[in-house]
């Protein structure tokens, strides 16, 4: 399952999101989704579990929790929308 985390803290990098979210299963990527210009983290990102069961119960128990010093949100991802 690929899930969206928003409101990041700017300084928080993957290793750290990774091991938040292993703590419920099995994480086969994470990526903190960075400014083209600046390379500034922008304060967002996406996890990928492949276990659907471990990823729910993620998405439960870390969504709206303290991550240094911001309250994350945490939800499935939406699949991209087409660009027409």
């Amino acid at each position: 399952m690929n899930i969206y985390v928003r409101n990041l803290n700017y300084n928080l990098r993957e290793e750290e999101l990774s091991q938040l979210f292993g703590a419920f299963g099995e994480v086969s990527s994470v990526k903190i989704i960075k400014d083209k210009v600046t390379g500034r983290a922008k304060g967002f990102g996406f996890v990928e579990m492949p276990d659907d069961d471990a990823a729910s119960e993620a998405i439960s128990k870390i969504n709206g929790s303290d991550v240094k010093g911001r309250a994350i949100q945490v939800e499935k991802a939406l699949p991209p929308k087409s660009r027409d």
